[in-house]
């Protein structure tokens, strides 16, 4: 008998904590964006495809040319007519909503592109950036050098925010970079204050570079900072204490706050899930829901 695929669940939740299912799929769907026209665009199988936020329809691939496979780093541009992307080859593309062909942003060689945010205007992106011969190496192999950078949506001005870890008072790695909507700062996940390897804490950094600002504290480990379109609340990931980097199936909790205030809970949902729940901004323009993935099974 062939064993059976893991179950996703699709979600929408409110500033309280409630869910309302979008979609059950067998299908390793992750990382919804909220477009303007309602509709989610996630990620499956290397490509991106959209469902209706009503739960009215089906998973329905976008047709896209000249993009390989994608992971689930994607973005909506503001005014949601453009998907920027970060695909297999560690480069970022563009490429319309509706689907069509893809152009290729980046041209760094050496180097891996993770892209998590884009500046309200629609000029800027920010990413992570991991060098394929970055020396420092952890225990599976991976970079500890990761930074935020941004690099325009042409591919011009690509400037690194924490690489000067002197000036900024970063030690990273770093991960999860997107703006605030005003455009003035940059959150992110960093172990700048982890006491052991892997304990993530959120931070803000102004876009010039500087005013480094610890956001989160405690013992449990934090993740993918999303500021809702009205810059009123956040949600968070947060996994269990002694957790490293953002691992998949593990019990972990989205949590929801009233900004400024980061250690202030209002809402906590608690299931099974992590890498691929919220990686990218997921919140309706309205900036009173947002969505993510459960993996239950």
């Amino acid at each position: 008998m062939a064993e059976k695929r893991p179950v996703c669940r699709v979600w929408v939740s409110g500033l309280d904590g409630g869910r309302d299912l979008i979609l059950t799929t067998q299908r390793h769907v992750e990382a919804p964006n909220w477009a303007p026209d309602g509709h989610l665009i996630v990620n499956a199988e290397g490509r991106l495809w959209e469902l209706p936020v009503d739960g009215g329809g089906p998973l329905t691939p976008i047709p896209v040319t000249g993009l390989p496979p994608v992971n689930n780093d994607h973005v909506l541009a503001p005014d949601g007519t453009v998907i920027h992307a970060s695909a297999g080859d560690g480069h970022l593309y563009s490429l319309p909503r509706h689907g069509g062909a893809a152009t290729r942003i980046t041209a760094t060689p050496g180097r891996r592109h993770y892209l998590h945010g884009v500046s309200p205007d629609g000029t800027t992106l920010a990413y992570i950036a991991v060098d394929d011969d970055a020396a420092d190496r952890d225990a599976a192999g991976h970079s500890t050098a990761a930074h935020v950078r941004l690099v325009g949506v042409d591919g011009a001005d690509d400037r690194g925010l924490t690489e000067d870890r002197a000036a900024t008072g970063t030690t990273g790695p770093d991960d999860g970079a997107e703006f605030t909507p005003d455009g003035a700062w940059v959150v992110f996940s960093t172990e700048t204050w982890a006491v052991t390897p892997g304990h993530a804490q959120l931070a803000r950094i102004r876009a010039d570079g500087t005013g480094l600002e610890r956001l989160t504290h405690g013992d449990r480990v934090h993740w993918f900072p999303h500021l809702n379109p009205t810059g009123t609340h956040a949600v968070y990931l947060s996994y269990p204490p002694g957790t490293t980097g953002h691992p998949a199936n593990l019990p972990v909790e989205l949590v929801v706050v009233e900004l400024p205030d980061w250690d202030t809970t209002i809402a906590r949902i608690a299931f099974r899930g992590g890498q691929g729940t919220i990686n990218v901004p997921s919140w309706s323009p309205d900036g009173t829901h947002f969505a993510w993935v459960e993996y239950p099974t």
